[in-house]
């Protein structure tokens, strides 16, 4: 089994400040799921839903650069990867979250996400990913990214 994910870079001025805070190419990422719907967490109405944790159509937007990821997964990994997004969905999204890439928080609070700090709990959940070292300050889409390939995601 594999899980796939989507790291995207966006034209509008948040995606491209999120791009600089991240000292990299990447602003959001979502997690395809086995429909091709695309399951994440954004700032702004998109795809016809809300912001917020929700699951939007595949192409929803247009993107400046798309990077598509395949990580290798047992059916147990599968099963929880996709059952902690699930559990999350409906829940808002962190607009504190940004400011903690210059100030410093805890990006395990449960209670709202930004797209990177989702997938990776996500990923932690499932056992694909080991509990990563930081649980402060920044999970990035370079950082999650980093984290996946590192655990045999292939670009």
């Amino acid at each position: 089994m594999t899980i796939q994910l989507q790291f995207v870079l966006g034209s509008d001025f948040s995606s491209q400040a999120i791009a600089w805070f991240s000292q990299g190419h990447l602003s959001h990422v979502d997690a395809i799921m086995r429909d091709g719907q695309l399951l994440g967490a954004r700032d702004d109405e998109a795809g016809g839903q809300p912001p917020g944790v929700r699951i939007r159509p595949a192409g929803y937007a247009k993107f400046k650069q798309r990077l598509l990821m395949t990580i290798p997964a047992n059916a147990e990994q599968d099963g929880r990867f996709y059952s902690f997004l699930w559990d999350q969905l409906g829940k808002p999204y962190d607009p504190s979250a940004i400011w903690g890439f210059v100030t410093g928080r805890n990006w395990r609070e449960p209670d709202s996400w930004i797209c990177s700090e989702l997938v990776t709990a996500a990923g932690e959940a499932a056992g694909i990913l080991p509990r990563l070292y930081l649980a402060a300050n920044k999970i990035t889409p370079v950082a999650c990214a980093l984290a996946y390939s590192a655990a045999g995601g292939i670009a």
